[in-house]
């Protein structure tokens, strides 16, 4: 199963922004909790990425991938996150005179729901060094989506969200590869991945917890209970938040009515879809599909 493919799915239900901030010297920003998934890329100077945790110093072409959306700030010297001041929402010209450092963020926002199942299994905050000589497709995407969010050109709301796209599956690869992907979802056990499998392709089917097992060939105690540690969640409740999670970006990216929807995900009528879509996302299906999905850059982190 290809897991970074389902990431970039589930978050394109979110809306997706992107803006390029200079900071000045002897300054930081924290970045509040939201709802989502994003990325800083250091494009000049040196800076500190602030957490819970220990500061980690970051250089330029140094990537910052916050998984869930978690608090998080960037300064020029090691802080704590409290003494950082909180970044204002909205688009801001470069400050006039020298940087400490500039960097390219960008961020998927769920206005309704939750970060994928994937990302929230993950740290949240996770550092990326990649090797741009090995994969200088990387670098042309970072010059291409800074070149985008630096001018308000025709086509942006298309090319933006596409860019980030390409930029987050980029940076999933190298952290994948650079650091084994600690805290990834463990599905290697066959049973489990073809569980996942037919989940994944065949929502519709009337999937219980014994006839997945059945399908991962192991008995149903064993099989929920290892399911339920691979994957972070029970398999019953894995595969309603499947389901919905498919039915938002049938929302988003098709005219399918809600009744033609609801058999495609798994729901035997229209009314008990929607009322499985309200309880996982707090909006009805039709309140959902008109929300916009492209922010202006207030929206974005």
């Amino acid at each position: 199963m290809d897991l970074i493919s389902e990431v970039i799915r589930s978050v394109r239900v979110g809306s997706a922004g992107a803006r390029l901030i200079r900071q000045p010297p002897s300054t930081g920003l924290r970045f509040a909790a939201f709802d989502g998934s994003g990325f800083h890329i250091i494009t000049r100077g040196t800076c500190w990425l602030v957490g819970p945790g220990e500061p980690v110093p970051l250089r330029p072409g140094d990537i910052v991938l916050t998984s869930s959306g978690a608090e998080h700030g960037l300064s020029q010297v090691p802080r704590a996150l409290r003494d950082l001041p909180l970044v204002e929402p909205g688009a801001h010209p470069p400050a006039p005179g020298p940087a400490a450092f500039e960097f390219l963020c960008g961020a998927y926002r769920l206005d309704h729901g939750h970060p994928p199942q994937y990302l929230r299994a993950l740290p949240d905050l996770i550092v990326v060094s990649p090797d741009y000589d090995r994969h200088p497709e990387l670098r042309s995407l970072i010059d291409l989506l800074t070149a985008d969010v630096s001018a308000a050109r025709p086509g942006s709301g298309a090319t933006r969200r596409a860019l980030l796209d390409l930029v987050l599956v980029q940076v999933l690869r190298q952290w994948h590869e650079q650091d084994t992907a600690p805290g990834w979802p463990a599905v290697a056990h066959p049973g489990i991945a073809a569980a996942l499998r037919e989940i994944h392709e065949n929502p519709h089917r009337p999937w219980t917890v014994g006839r997945l097992s059945e399908v991962a060939a192991m008995p149903r105690t064993a099989f929920s209970r290892l399911f339920t540690t691979a994957v972070g969640r029970p398999p019953m409740s894995y595969l309603t938040g499947w389901r919905l999670a498919r039915a938002a970006r049938l929302l988003r990216e098709t005219d399918a009515s809600l009744a033609n929807i609801a058999p495609k995900v798994g729901y035997s009528t229209e009314f008990a879809f929607s009322a499985a879509f309200r309880r996982e996302y707090g909006v009805s299906p039709g309140r959902f599909r008109s929300a916009p999905s492209t922010p202006t850059a207030a929206d974005v982190h």
